[in-house]
């Protein structure tokens, strides 16, 4: 594929590893060659490094499985999960599972991507509901735009959230940016 075509998150073979675009720039300086500015995670050893390719370069995309997962319980050194369609029991390390570990819980599902059969990365679903266990009492009269207050989630995680909500209703949450979508109904 062209370099141009890279997009965050897809896994490339970089110097006969695979990494993880976390994040790229299309530059295209004054009158100078454009370029593309790349972000890889290196996934074997977790090392991070910028590079920076022609837009016409080449790069080889790596083929990933991708499993669906269902989360059995935490340990200290990682994550337990369950294959649902082959019930093998696996070990997501804290480095594997990175800022999304955090909001994985008992009976979960979400999805795995796996490279020469170890996981590399998961895949949070894109809404989440969990139960607000502890914030500040709510405004009388506020509204969703009125402002924002820290609460700690039944994961616990911490968001902002408007100051409406009130400590023991459940609310949708987006994982995988942080943040409060609305209230369960």
């Amino acid at each position: 594929m062209k370099a141009s075509d890279i997009r965050k998150g897809k896994v490339l073979m970089h110097d006969g590893k695979p990494c993880r675009v976390m994040d790229f720039q299309h530059r295209t300086p004054g009158n100078l060659r454009a370029f593309i500015q790349v972000r890889y995670r290196d996934l074997l050893s977790g090392n991070s490094f910028d590079t920076r390719l022609s837009s016409t370069d080449t790069v080889e995309e790596v083929r990933v499985d991708t499993r669906e997962m269902q989360v059995l319980y935490r340990e200290a050194d990682g994550v337990i999960v369950m294959d649902i369609s082959t019930y093998e029991q696996y070990t997501i390390d804290d480095e594997t599972s990175g800022d999304e570990g955090k909001w994985l819980e008992p009976e979960m599902i979400f999805q795995a991507q796996w490279y020469d059969g170890r996981p590399i990365a998961i895949m949070l679903p894109s809404t989440l509901e969990l139960e607000v266990t502890e914030c500040n009492p709510p405004m009388r009269g506020a509204t969703k735009q009125a402002g924002s207050k820290p609460a700690t989630l039944s994961n616990g995680c911490v968001i902002q959230v408007p100051e409406f909500v009130e400590q023991g209703q459940r609310i949708k949450v987006n994982p995988r940016e942080g943040e409060y979508l609305e209230r369960v109904k």
